[in-house]
């Protein structure tokens, strides 16, 4: 498996398993699964309803803590901010059965961003989370973070695949040291991207699924991905992407697939910023 180093020195696993939208009656059976597979990075988050099932499956492995990268992230808190952001801390990691985690991100970039990132500032200084990060933050929100604050995030976790590939947002999380981790790094499907033309015929040369060329694509980039699945044969597959390289003209023409637009929703949207500003999670 290979590494990116955060700004902080912490290595991360370029490639992981995230369990978003696995239900929790599936999930400790699922990242069982990915963990026989090799997977040592798991991205869940409170939002997702399953942190309780990947601690399970953490602690039936048997695997030595020190071996694992475990990210979980925190969703828009109601004031005190600083509060029940630590609170919340405290329910995902017990949830999860840890006494610390590898990063722990902010999930939407709303609520009273501020208070929550100086919690998560005391809980890096403490050693309760080696890293702290965020989650779907344009550049304008990235870079007010940063002038504004302490620490630098670690991690920025944000759309990221083929149909919109975010070359500009990467730049400048490189120029401010954040890493860019992608999710949806499938698109979901959507655009009928299993079977697009171009990436079909590049998998060909290789003897390569369409989901590993993306994958590679991703982490030639220099992008963590975190692909999900059920199958204990896809979990295989999309790990095994370390034998083969893009070569400059296919990295070229994957690049012109890019559309420069979310594929699922914008976080610019007021309707969508209402929706997820207002949400809040039963626990």
């Amino acid at each position: 498996m290979q590494t990116v180093t955060l700004n902080n020195g912490l290595e991360m696993p370029i490639l992981g398993f995230g369990v978003y939208q696995i239900p929790a009656e599936d999930t400790e059976r699922a990242v069982s699964e990915a963990l026989a597979a090799g997977y040592r990075l798991l991205d869940t988050a409170a939002a997702y309803g399953n942190e309780e099932a990947v601690g399970r499956a953490i602690t039936s492995s048997g695997i030595p803590r020190e071996q694992l990268f475990v990210t979980t992230k925190l969703w828009v808190q109601d004031s005190p901010a600083e509060d029940n952001t630590r609170r919340a801390f405290e329910a995902s990691l017990n949830k999860l059965g840890l006494d610390h985690l590898d990063l722990y991100l902010m999930h939407q970039p709303f609520g009273d961003v501020y208070g929550q990132w100086r919690a998560m500032e005391a809980l890096n200084h403490e050693g309760l989370t080696k890293a702290i990060g965020v989650a779907n933050f344009y550049p304008d929100r990235l870079i007010d973070l940063i002038i504004n604050n302490e620490i630098t995030p670690h991690v920025n976790q944000i759309e990221t695949h083929p149909f919109f590939q975010r070359a500009d947002h990467h730049a400048l999380m490189r120029e401010h040291g954040v890493q860019i981790q992608s999710w949806g790094g499938f698109a979901e499907g959507k655009n009928d991207l299993f079977t697009n033309p171009l990436l079909t015929e590049i998998g060909k040369a290789y003897d390569k699924s369409v989901a590993q060329v993306v994958l590679r694509w991703l982490t030639q980039r220099g992008v963590v991905a975190i692909p999900k699945s059920v199958r204990a044969e896809r979990m295989a597959e999309n790990i095994d992407v370390f034998d083969f390289e893009l070569t400059d003209e296919q990295m070229a023409q994957i690049a012109t697939l890019d559309t420069g637009s979310s594929v699922f929703f914008d976080h610019h949207d007021p309707e969508m910023v209402t929706r997820l500003g207002e949400h809040r999670l039963d626990s």
